[in-house]
This record gives C-alpha cells, structure tokens and sequence, in this order.
C-alpha cells in the first residue's frame, strides 16, 4: 500500500473520533466569548468615553510593542489563507463534508475572531495607519504561503502543533505586557486569545500523539522532515505597500524578540515541549530509518539552543508605515 493510501487510512481511523474532538478542544458558538464582550461597545452611552480612555492608555505602549500587535493582527487576518490550504490535505473533504472538513471550519470559527478583535482595537487606538495594516493584510493572503506539508496530513499536524504553541506564546507575552503598561483591556483581550490558541495547540498535538499510536515510523519521519527545514511562520511572506514579498517578516521577527514577545529560545522550548509531549524517546516498533530520525531530533535541541545563544540583534529597529506617532492628545 502507498504511502498517501496509509495515511488516508490514519485519517478515516481518526475521524471516528472527530465529534469527540470538537466537544473537547472547541467552544459552542453561544458560549464563546467574541469582540465586541471585550472591546468598547458602540451602542452604550459611554462608548465615547470608553474609547478616549483606550486612546490614552494606548499612546504610552512603545514603538516595538505596535510593531508586534500589527504583525500578529496581521498574521490572524490571513485566516482564509489558512482554512483553504487545511481544506486540501488528504483526508479532508470539504465537498463531501467530512468530520475533517466539519473540523476545519469550526477551527476556522473560532479563529476567524481572533482578527477581527484585534483589528477593532488598533482601529480605536488611533496609534496605527489602518489603511497600511489593510494593505498588508491583503498582499499576505494574495501571496498565500508555503509552509513545506504540502497535502500531507502528518506533516501539517507537526506544523499545527507547533504554530499554535507559537501564538499561545505571542499572545500570551503581549497580554502581559499590555498588563504592565496598564492596559487591562487589551490584556484581557490578548489572553482570551491566548486560551483559545492553546486549546488548539492541545488538539492538533492530541492528532500527532494518535498517530504515533498506529503509524508510528511514518510519523516520526515527518516530524524529522518539518524539524529539518523548520518551521516557517504563517506571515513568512509579510511585507508593506510597495515593497517585496518576506521584506518585512524579519524586521517584524527582530521587534518580537527585542521584546521579549517571541524569541528563538521560545522556538527550541517549543521543540522540546513537543519532544516531551509526544514521549518520542518511548516510542516503539520504529524503522531504521525512523531510529535515525529519532536519534536526530533528541539531538537537535541543544544544538539549536547553542545557536540562538549566538543570535544578536540589530540595534535598530526598522520604522514601519504601520505605526503611527503618538498622538497629542
């Protein structure tokens, strides 16, 4: 049996389970918190207040902290992007409305929130050139994205687990640091994000985890294969108007880490959470070659720790047509 035929075969087993995992990881549409419960509400009286009040508090957040709330804003707008490649790997079938498929949109639902009450608070903050932040958005999704799985359900499942840890982290790291600033609301914003981002992560390493249970080789190759040419972000082709495609990702990368929002440390943490998740030192019944594969992610990393040690970032700090000057208020 080929390759494609078994992992087909991996995904009907799973599917079985589909409903059980939607109870699990997702949140029902009447339960789950959405924007406007966080954000000022614009048929209340005080609505006006609310918002100069955000204003205020949002005109002491620095430069870098900006950078990094447009690059996430930006990152969950391009949700469509995301939906349509999900909807092409093997085993899900949006024509025939699959468990898979049914999973896809869900996750899409719940996601599809995240931008939109982003987007709401950099428009109220007054801090932002919203018409750039639109531009960027809408060069991302055109450009779409190549994250290395092709149609390949493993190796997606690798990228999601991981992906999804990275923006627990990032969301997380800027609710506390919006704390620190006094900025509750968008704390609290940030962290109900955060939530739902970890619930997914739980979800798609859940996935990983069951497949190492039936086809254990196959998968521990594909996790080898996303380590080896490592995991690309889903704003890996950012940029800005006028400019070329991945102009602005690195830039965007540097302020994260200035910060402290989202660091190469945090990618090799990453790596071994997901090492220790999914008890790859424990596994039996491998290949050879998925011995081989093992043997080099246990390895990998401490060798990726002693190369972020040496990562130095540049001192300054690029000056991008999203972010505005404070306001004089």
């Amino acid at each position: 049996m080929s390759i494609k035929n078994i992992r087909l075969e991996v995904m009907q087993f799973l599917e079985k389970s589909i409903d059980n995992f939607v109870d699990e990881y997702l949140v029902p549409v009447e339960k789950i918190w959405q924007p406007t419960d966080l954000l000022p509400d614009s048929q209340k009286e005080n609505f006006i207040e609310e918002v100069r009040e955000l204003r205020e508090i949002a005109n002491d957040l620095p430069y870098d902290f900006w950078v990094v709330m447009v690059g996430d804003t930006i990152t969950e707008e391009a949700l469509p992007t995301y939906e349509s490649w999900l909807m092409e790997v093997e085993g899900v079938d949006n024509e025939g409305r699959n468990g898979w498929s049914k999973w896809v949109r869900h996750w899409t639902g719940e996601e599809n929130r995240h931008g939109d009450a982003l987007n709401k608070y950099l428009y109220l903050s007054g801090r932002v050139n919203m018409r750039e932040v639109e531009v960027t958005t809408q060069h991302l999704i055109n450009d779409g994205f190549d994250i290395g799985t092709g149609k390949d359900p493993y190796k997606n499942f690798v990228y999601t687990s991981f992906q999804e840890l990275a923006t627990y982290i990032s969301h997380n790291r800027v609710s506390q640091l919006a704390k620190e600033f006094g900025d509750k609301k968008l704390s609290r914003l940030c962290k109900m994000v955060a939530g739902d981002e970890m619930r997914h992560h739980l979800a798609y390493s859940e996935f990983v985890n069951r497949i190492f249970k039936v086809d254990p080789s196959e998968m521990m190759l594909a996790f080898q294969y996303m380590m080896k040419q490592k995991i690309t972000m889903p704003a890996h082709f950012l940029r800005e108007s006028g400019e070329k495609i991945s102009s602005a990702f690195e830039e965007f990368s540097n302020s994260a880490q200035k910060i402290g929002v989202y660091t190469a440390n945090d990618y090799v943490d990453i790596l071994r959470k997901l090492i220790a998740t999914w008890e790859i030192d424990k596994i039996t019944s491998l290949t050879d070659e998925a011995e081989r594969a093992r043997d080099y992610l246990m390895k990998l990393p401490d060798r990726m720790a002693r190369i972020s040690d040496r990562l130095v970032l540049p001192e300054e700090t690029k000056k991008f047509k999203w972010v505005q000057p404070a306001l004089t208020l």
